[in-house]
């Protein structure tokens, strides 16, 4: 057995030394942690994320998902070819690279308001300010969110983001790690949101249906896969769905744009090239994800008997994917504990691979691109500021900053106006 111990302290803070100790035992080991294997090389996580057909999100795979009385469909994510391939193509159809593309100015004067509304021009937590407020209102845009309840929404987004701290990681649904405890006020109020939050969608699904418009709800409800995934059809399917647009995205861009910001403040040689050389930030964003990933852990089951990396692998072993130690891996990346924006080549796996490549991967890269040029637009210097330092939230399979404090100082009158619609 492996010892690998994601809620250390030490890993949590930084989890690449003991992903590179974990590697260089051995690439594909037992751990009485996960009741299963972790896979922890380039190489080897690449070929199952992109392998299907023998390796599978859901352990009873060849079973039908049903949504069943009082059972909520799985989502996207979770669930495998032929219902995957359906409600992908659904998804799909509503989310499109040309819709994203049209979004850029949005967020550009979405996050000048933001900074505008939130910010002292001294010093500001990024996190709250920026980081997480933004994909909430990108992606209320694009989902068709009315403007009279943007306020709504973020409000919402805010509690039900508070809520998942409480909710069981994977290690605390099976029981290897404690799990915080939340008030009965603390629960209520979460209920709460999630019953007006869900009426609300609903109310915005009838809407939609009765008077379409140019949003993502709109093509859902009306035009991705018509006359089949309805309310009345399969009860929830499309609820399940557009919770998951909306929140799937959100911690992601999140932690991206704060991972990202965390690393050029620690190297502030990088942060003074995108200055001088702004052409480099499409790259500066690919090598961010490379370099500490949003999304550190993928799992899967073997749906045959097979082998990885010389090992056996029975059928249903679960298989945990360590994303992070993969994007550090020196068979594949020189000098990969360095920030490079030249590296070439840099086919990372931050985003998955095959069938579940993510679905906002385009949206989450062009929001990271518009909040740093923003920053360094707006701001001629940004430090970390010392007092409290940078603190990482809870572990996997998320990997993202609760706090980023920073000292910045304004450059001359930013660019770009208000949000519009916001």
């Amino acid at each position: 057995m492996t010892t690998w111990s994601p809620l250390d302290p030490d890993y949590i803070n930084d989890p690449y030394p003991h992903m590179r100790r974990l590697r260089e035992a051995a690439p594909c080991c037992r751990s009485s942690l996960i009741g299963g294997v972790l896979v922890t090389r380039y190489r080897d996580v690449d070929r199952i994320l992109r392998d299907f057909k023998r390796f599978v999100c859901c352990r009873h795979h060849s079973r039908s998902p049903t949504t069943g009385h009082g059972r909520r469909p799985p989502t996207l994510s979770c669930c495998d070819p032929p219902d995957h391939t359906r409600r992908r193509r659904w998804a799909s159809s509503a989310v499109t690279p040309e819709q994203m593309s049209q979004m850029e100015d949005y967020i550009r004067a979405a996050a000048h308001k933001l900074l505008d509304q939130k910010s002292d021009g001294g010093a500001f937590e990024c996190m709250s300010v920026l980081a997480k407020p933004l994909p909430v209102l990108v992606v209320g845009r694009m989902v068709g969110w009315p403007k009279e309840d943007f306020a709504l929404l973020e409000e919402w987004a805010e509690g039900l983001a508070e809520g998942n701290r409480f909710r069981p990681t994977f290690l605390q649904h099976m029981g290897l790690a404690p799990q915080p405890k939340l008030s009965k006020e603390g629960l209520r109020q979460l209920l709460r949101t999630e019953v007006l939050f869900n009426r609300r969608l609903a109310r915005l699904v009838e809407e939609r249906r009765a008077d379409p418009q140019d949003d993502v709800v709109s093509r859902i409800v009306n035009g991705a896969e018509p006359g089949r995934l309805t309310l009345s059809d399969e009860p929830g399917e499309t609820l399940t769905m557009l919770r998951f647009l909306l929140s799937v995205g959100n911690a992601s861009t999140s932690n991206l744009i704060g991972n990202g910001l965390f690393a050029l403040l620690r190297c502030p040689d990088k942060m003074q090239m995108l200055r001088e050389q702004p052409a480099l930030i499409e790259d500066a964003v690919e090598e961010f994800l490379r370099y500490d990933a949003p999304l550190q852990l993928a799992f899967r089951f073997a749906a045959e008997d097979t082998e990885v990396a010389g090992s056996p692998v029975p059928t249903g072993t679960r298989l945990a994917l360590l994303l992070g130690s993969a994007n550090r891996d020196p068979e594949q990346f020189e000098r990969p504990d360095e920030l490079d924006f030249a590296r070439a080549d840099n086919r990372h796996v931050a985003f998955g691979r095959g069938i579940h490549h993510c679905l906002g991967a385009r949206l989450a890269r062009l929001e990271a691109r518009v909040a740093v040029e923003v920053l360094l637009d707006r701001f001629s210097d940004i430090q970390l500021s010392g007092d409290p330092p940078p603190t990482f939230g809870r572990p996997l399979p998320e990997r993202g900053l609760e706090h980023l404090h920073v000292r910045v100082r304004k450059s001359g009158a930013p660019t770009g106006g208000p949000a519009k619609g916001s």
